[in-house]
């Protein structure tokens, strides 16, 4: 048992997942697990009676002019009884300790977030891997942001109503939640498998995507700049570009000790960012958790559907 305060940790999914189970194990007595779903129809639901006492169900409902991620998250804020909030995700591995150790970074750092790396399990987004390390890992470290599968604050670190009010109106919940909270992030990574299909991969690119462009307009001009220079060089200098890009994902998997030989990647994933950046760009839909959103703005987001794929 921990000194730490009591904490509400959120977790957004549909199903009851390995992940459930191991954030339920790690609870301290004062501790609850919120398990957020949209509505009644998710199998999670049809678990109600056998969850354990410190797990609650939380039904959302169906997202209005927001994605069904932010809704759940504003969901169980308001449901949460603690004023220490963790967020996690259903998809990957939480060892043992990943609570506590959370809680006491908190206690040394005050708000803290994990880092993700991405691992593909497609062609697409094996390619994929070197982008996402630079800009998923070592972006959300270097640039002090959010990730939201694994992120501890106090509803004291923020404007919460104004948070929530946003979080209603927007898609990405650890992107508007890095406008709103001073986070440290930890040089920890966690594996996240990713993909499936090219298609699953193309859509979560053109999310990925989107969020840079609406959060951070100017680094995604900026990032863009540096990806058609990079290019061109990778085309005029192709040998020593492979060798300088390899060499330098080498390093930065090294860095969160992560093992994957897909740094190796570097060189085609490189030239394959422009015209992915191009696409997602272009694309005026795209579809997340079984909803097709088409993202105007920042806060101008329409569901248009709810589909059955990913």
């Amino acid at each position: 048992m921990s000194d730490s305060p009591p904490a509400s940790v959120l977790l957004p999914t549909v199903r009851w997942t390995d992940a459930c189970r191991e954030v339920a194990d790690q609870l301290d007595p004062d501790d609850e697990l919120l398990v957020l779903c949209d509505d009644e129809t998710d199998p999670v639901a049809a678990r109600r009676d056998e969850l354990p006492p410190d797990v609650r169900l939380v039904l959302a409902g169906e997202p209005v002019g927001c994605s069904g991620k932010a809704n759940a998250i504003a969901a169980g804020m308001r449901a949460a009884e603690h004023d220490r909030l963790v967020w996690t995700d259903d998809d990957f591995h939480h060892p043992p300790e990943w609570l506590a150790t959370l809680q006491a970074d908190y206690g040394r750092h005050g708000p803290v977030t994990e880092l993700p790396f991405f691992v593909g399990r497609d062609a697409l987004s094996v390619l994929l891997e070197p982008l996402y390390a630079g800009g998923g890992t070592l972006g959300v470290y270097a640039n002090d942001k959010v990730w939201g599968g694994a992120v501890l604050f106090e509803r004291d670190d923020l404007d919460e109503a104004a948070f929530l009010r946003d979080l209603e109106r927007t898609v990405s919940d650890d992107g508007l939640l890095s406008e709103y909270l001073d986070v440290t992030p930890l040089r920890r990574a966690r594996t996240v498998e990713i993909g499936g299909t090219v298609r699953k991969s193309l859509e979560r690119h053109v999310r990925f995507t989107q969020i840079v462009f609406r959060h951070e307009p100017l680094i995604s001009a900026f990032s863009t700049v540096v990806a058609l220079v990079v290019t061109a060089l990778a085309l005029l200098f192709p040998v020593p570009v492979v060798v300088l890009a390899t060499l330098l994902h080498a390093l930065l998997y090294a860095a969160f000790d992560v093992r994957r030989p897909t740094f190796l990647l570097a060189y085609p994933a490189g030239l394959a960012q422009v015209p992915l950046t191009a696409y997602g760009l272009a694309r005026r839909t795209f579809v997340w958790g079984g909803r097709r959103y088409r993202w105007r703005s920042k806060y101008d987001v329409e569901v248009v559907e709810r589909s059955g794929a990913e």
